[in-house]
């Protein structure tokens, strides 16, 4: 099927829409058009069924379509289709935000929402630097990231990141006062781990002996971090890395972040990242999974101090000045309730965490294969590394398994080198069977 004759009745015109994140030449050339999807499964434009290995962008938790979560928005979109949330509110967004609190660690008790995971990075960075300033330590603006990071694609984002392609064409409107730890990959010792690392904890020292050492902790306000560097290619943190973050960022007063944009929403078993490694973070930044991608939602999950130092001026009038018109849009809050109902209802939290023995045996059994140089995972989030194709661009051989993958009925996604794994948690056996079969074939024929 012409893909700009979908129909004899519906032409398509590929020209007008610049895709993000994607090569536009190759992609119209040979176009990839989904036309619907259900529980597991894309409906391609030519009517072929494709396995979503990756929750299509991380997001898709509960499965594609489900019905809770369609009749949610159905129902909203006919009852109250948009209400904005400055000085004036609706139910839904206060309901969502107590089940929010519900689920987060102890102490985590507020909830900011947003539209996005990008636009989550960028109001934790603002409450971060506001906290200390009303308590009396203004000085302390500078934050701390990671390289091979990703914290959505907002200037703010990229400049706490680290993935270089993201940052490199941005380099003189980035902001200033970042700096950035080393990256957790590469520890010869740690490739093929099942889990987290045995090595590499003491890489969260550079923390307090280089970044403290070097400016001070009376100028730095927080360290943002991604529990699993997902779209920096999947990288675990080392057994105790976290726990010592953890303690660094205490002893200096400076704030712990935690995006948790993937790894919420039941990705390693519990509701967040958080819960699985037994850390207490400050501010947690979610989005994705929340309406298992349905509606964009995004937001901040705030310490009651924090929130609390905001609120408990005598002064009256606005305590933060910042929002976004979309905050909380009655759409996104229902489809938020229903996904969190669906999340529980099934037990698709329990289900990840008793699935993730099985999905690290499939990620694990393409050692070996050609061109295979590492292979990781965590709960059901997973990676396996492949050697770069000499004289071509980074990259080159991991688009090329994904496109012939693709071809084959599986989704899955390169990211950089690597090919990145993370299915809905509805999957089953037989379907982590055909995604880890299927890239088993094209690894075996691919140069």
């Amino acid at each position: 099927m012409n893909p700009r004759d979908l129909s004899a009745s519906t032409a398509l015109n590929l020209e007008h829409y610049w895709m993000p994140f994607t090569d536009n030449r190759r992609f119209k050339a040979k176009p990839k058009l989904v036309t619907a999807a259900k529980d597991m499964h894309f409906t391609t434009a030519e009517g072929r069924q494709v396995l979503d290995g990756l929750a299509t962008l991380w997001c898709v938790n509960a499965g594609h379509a489900r019905p809770r979560i369609v009749e949610a928005i159905r129902r909203q979109a006919g009852e109250l289709d948009f209400a904005a949330s400055f000085s004036i509110g609706h139910p839904l967004a206060f309901r969502l935000a107590e089940r929010i609190a519900a689920l987060a660690p102890g102490g985590m008790g507020h909830v900011f929402f947003t539209n996005s995971g990008s636009e989550a990075i960028d109001t934790a960075m603002k409450i971060a630097i506001g906290y200390h300033r009303l308590r009396g330590e203004g000085t302390r603006t500078r934050f701390v990231g990671r390289e091979r990071s990703y914290h959505g694609v907002n200037l703010a984002g990229i400049s706490l990141g680290g993935v270089p392609a993201n940052r490199k064409a941005y380099s003189g409107a980035l902001l200033p006062g970042v700096d950035h730890l080393r990256h957790i990959h590469g520890l010869s010792q740690n490739f093929f781990s099942r889990g987290e690392p045995v090595h590499g904890a003491e890489l969260a020292d550079e923390l307090e002996e280089r970044i403290v050492a070097l400016h001070d902790a009376s100028n730095i306000a927080a360290v943002v971090v991604d529990p699993v560097s997902a779209s920096g290619g999947v990288l675990v943190p080392p057994k105790g890395y976290l726990k010592r973050l953890r303690e660094i960022c205490t002893r200096h007063g400076i704030l712990l972040v935690f995006d948790e944009v993937i790894t919420g929403w039941g990705r390693l078993g519990t509701a967040f990242a958080a819960q699985h490694f037994g850390i207490q973070p400050d501010l947690i930044t979610y989005a994705k999974g929340v309406t298992s991608g349905a509606v964009p939602l995004g937001g901040v999950i705030v310490k009651d101090s924090i929130y609390e130092t905001f609120t408990s001026g005598k002064t009256p009038g606005i305590e933060f000045f910042h929002g976004y018109t979309y905050s909380g849009h009655p759409l996104a809050c229902a489809a938020g309730i229903a996904a969190l109902e669906t999340y529980e209802e099934e037990k698709l939290f329990a289900r990840g965490k008793s699935l993730a023995g099985y999905f690290e045996e499939g990620v694990h059994s393409l050692k070996g294969l050609p061109n295979v140089v590492d292979c990781r995972n965590l709960g059901l989030i997973g990676a396996v590394e492949l050697a770069p194709r000499p004289g071509a661009p980074s990259g080159t051989r991991a688009y090329e398994v994904f496109e012939k993958c693709w071809d084959k009925g599986v989704f899955v996604r390169p990211v950089g080198d690597s090919l990145a794994f993370c299915p809905p948690l509805i999957a089953e056996k037989k379907h982590l069977d055909q995604m880890f079969g299927t890239v088993a074939e094209v690894l075996k024929g691919v140069a």
